[in-house]
């Protein structure tokens, strides 16, 4: 059993930056990719990002253009998003959530946050 627990989120200007923390319990927490999540209102949960069981290989998005960044620190059970240049559009709740297999299907991910509140103010 692993319990998540996301941190770091809130109300920034369009052009703003947040750090997202996403802290898990568990003694194997290293077993597992993470992967981050959103949903804005009405909309389906999105894939954003993940990262592996190392954290050697990640993959989003926009991580490709610098603007999103995962990172983890298996020696403290956390793992981070860092989010620059934020977007209204990025506005949604962010959930982190732990998979064997370093996926960007939500369907794959056994255990989630409840997750964090971001909001971009225009």
């Amino acid at each position: 059993q692993v319990q998540m627990i996301e941190s770091g989120g809130g109300l920034v200007q369009a052009g703003g930056s947040l750090r997202l923390s996403c802290a898990a319990s568990g003694r194997t927490f290293s077993s597992y990719a993470i992967g981050w999540f959103r949903q804005a209102p009405g909309k389906e949960r999105e894939f954003v990002g993940r990262i592996n069981r190392s954290g050697g290989s990640t993959y989003c998005g926009d991580c490709v253009t610098g603007r999103f960044t995962i990172t983890r620190d298996n020696a403290k059970n956390m793992v981070y998003l860092q989010m620059n240049s934020l977007k209204p559009e990025d506005t949604a709740v962010y959930y982190c959530a732990a998979s064997f297999t370093p996926s960007f299907r939500a369907l794959d991910y056994i255990y989630w946050g409840q997750g964090t509140q971001v909001t971009v103010s225009s």
